[in-house]
């Protein structure tokens, strides 16, 4: 199994508030479906786009996890993640959180320690403000500069970076359907990841499982799926 690199080692420690301690309890001989809850105040403060995320996450293949939550519910967390292990503590700790209704879910999660090359994947975008605007709305959250290609000069598909912290610079991408198929996403998705890695940064890529489209793009630039998950808490509609 792929250990994950020392930098994004050190991003799970800002992002997830986990201590070195926390982290070796991932490794073995740890037993398959040990959950290490970590009580962060970062819980309760803005993440990347200033919306505060109540609970983060990541597991490995073996679905040893390191779960982030309020430092308020650590102790029940606790509990609950050595009563019902990694699945099965989805319900009652949204219970713990105040928010029954919500869900869980869970993402692939996948690092890039050397993302597909220019010469494999050419550039295919031009950095923009966030604000300029030629930007569409999902990419203004993301701040700074956004990566996107144009068509006369139009724009058509386009990859922020949500800035987790010094660390690791997290990749979201998105074309317009008409423009799919030409391959820009994972041309984007390469662009912006030799961006960040010349940065000295590492960089993510999150999707859903079922997303085929997404998880091809992904190993095309380079972000292979290694088995490893991210979790998050996310608000029904309705």
């Amino acid at each position: 199994m792929d250990r994950p690199p020392a930098a994004l080692t050190a991003h799970w420690r800002d992002w997830l508030g986990a201590s070195a301690q926390d982290l070796a309890q991932l490794r073995d001989p740890v037993q398959p479906g040990h959950v290490v809850v970590v009580g962060s105040a970062a819980r309760t403060r803005g993440g990347w786009d200033g919306s505060v995320h109540q609970l983060v996450g990541v597991a490995d293949p073996r679905d040893r996890a390191l779960i982030s939550v309020p430092p308020e519910i650590a102790a029940i967390a606790t509990e609950i993640a050595a009563g019902y292990g990694l699945d099965g503590l989805r319900a009652p700790l949204l219970t713990a959180l105040g928010r029954p209704y919500d869900v869980i879910y869970r993402a692939v999660y996948r690092w890039s320690t050397g993302a597909a090359s220019e010469q494999e994947l050419p550039d295919a975008g031009v950095w923009l403000a966030a604000d300029d605007a030629r930007v569409p709305p999902w990419l203004h959250p993301f701040g700074g500069e956004v990566l996107v290609h144009l068509d006369a000069d139009r724009y058509v598909a386009g990859v922020g970076l949500k800035n987790h912290d010094e660390h690791c610079r997290e990749i979201a991408v998105g074309t317009e359907e008409a423009a799919r198929g030409r391959g820009l996403a994972r041309r984007l998705v390469a662009q912006a990841a030799r961006r960040v890695h010349d940065e000295g940064r590492i960089s993510t890529y999150l999707h859903d499982p079922g997303n085929l489209g997404s998880a091809r793009v992904a190993d095309a630039a380079g972000f292979p799926d290694r088995g490893w998950t991210a979790l998050g808490l996310a608000t029904v509609d309705g």
